[in-house]
């Protein structure tokens, strides 16, 4: 069994792998193998052109991030120790994928682990995705060190530290494969967001550790197959959060927390409304509908009440400290 692989998932990259992989085949050890999810554009001609010393997995379908890379990894199964997962359109640094397997092999009570990512257009500032750490509040409502909702700090060394965190970014963090196959991968029904949360909460469960690495440092773009701020993101964040809180979650919290989220996001969507925003309102409708038809189709991991870990971090209610109590920057938490 080899040692690693770092493995790229591409969807019409062909705007962003000129950019960013260079640097990937430049400043890493590990093999890298590249999932194409039926690319549309001439991405798949680019690698096979510029980068032919790279495999390529060509998938049939567009799976998504989550059926994507499931469909993908199949092939590498029993094959590699450690999976790195990477976005596309992340820039990386000297002995990036090192450190982090490195890391990995000294703490074998974690089964995955995030670097720092800062911004690739600012690079002084944290990234949305992952940032410094990421942290589920009492209503499972991610949020980061380094990210709070859409502020971001910028980068002064605060964090970088080594700890134990609630989730791994999925645009670049390192799975051990033994854990990734044992929890059957991301769930398919996800698409594309939330998926490694919910991973990350599954192997928290079965009592498995999840860590972040200050001291590697990754550039990522953000937003290079779906806009943060697009109707089709809040729909996937609604119907997926909510799938992993009613897989997650034993049956009194959970009403508890839908009852909770449901007061928040259709009061929400009531203000999308009166601000003509009606793509957003139906985004929230459509997530709740969804989430409700589809919810007997999830694989419910098994109920251990006792290692259910709602969140590690200082928010209880995320949104609170936010918009009510002001509280901009995690050190205010």
């Amino acid at each position: 069994m080899s040692r690693a692989a770092i493995v790229i998932l591409n969807y019409n990259g062909s705007q962003v792998l000129p950019t960013f992989l260079p640097s990937v085949m430049a400043h890493s050890k590990y093999d890298c193998w590249i999932i194409d999810n039926a690319s549309t554009d001439d991405s798949v001609d680019f690698l096979e052109k510029g980068f032919p010393q790279i495999p390529l997995i060509q998938l049939k379908s567009n799976f998504g991030y989550a059926g994507g890379y499931n469909w993908g990894l199949e092939e590498l199964r029993g094959k590699y120790e450690y999976l790195i997962l990477l976005n596309s359109d992340v820039e990386v640094t000297p002995h990036w994928d090192v450190d982090l397997v490195n890391w990995l092999d000294k703490h074998p009570d974690y089964a995955a682990l995030q670097p720092k990512i800062l911004s690739w257009q600012d690079p002084k500032v944290f990234d949305y995705a992952g940032a410094g750490g990421g942290f589920l509040d009492d209503l499972a409502y991610p949020y980061c060190r380094g990210r709070i909702w859409n502020t971001l700090e910028k980068d002064h060394g605060q964090y970088d530290d080594a700890i134990q965190v609630d989730w791994a970014s999925g645009a670049c963090f390192v799975i051990r494969a033994s854990d990734f196959f044992e929890q059957n991968g991301f769930d398919a029904h996800f698409f594309a967001h939330m998926e490694e949360i919910d991973l990350c909460w599954r192997l928290r469960r079965t009592g498995r550790k999840i860590g972040y690495l200050g001291s590697v440092s990754v550039f990522h773009q953000g937003g290079a197959t779906l806009d943060r701020s697009s109707p089709r993101k809040l729909y996937l964040n609604i119907r997926n959060s909510l799938s992993m809180i009613f897989k997650n979650v034993n049956g009194l919290r959970f009403l508890g927390i839908l009852i909770l989220k449901a007061v928040i996001e259709w009061t929400a969507a009531m203000g999308y409304l009166l601000k003509g925003q009606k793509e957003f309102a139906f985004a929230v409708v459509k997530g709740y509908r969804d989430f409700w038809q589809g919810r007997n189709l999830m694989e419910i991991p098994n109920k251990k009440p006792e290692l259910e870990i709602a969140n590690s971090g200082p928010a209880r209610l995320v949104f609170w400290n936010y918009l009510v109590l002001r509280k901009r920057v995690f050190s205010q938490l």
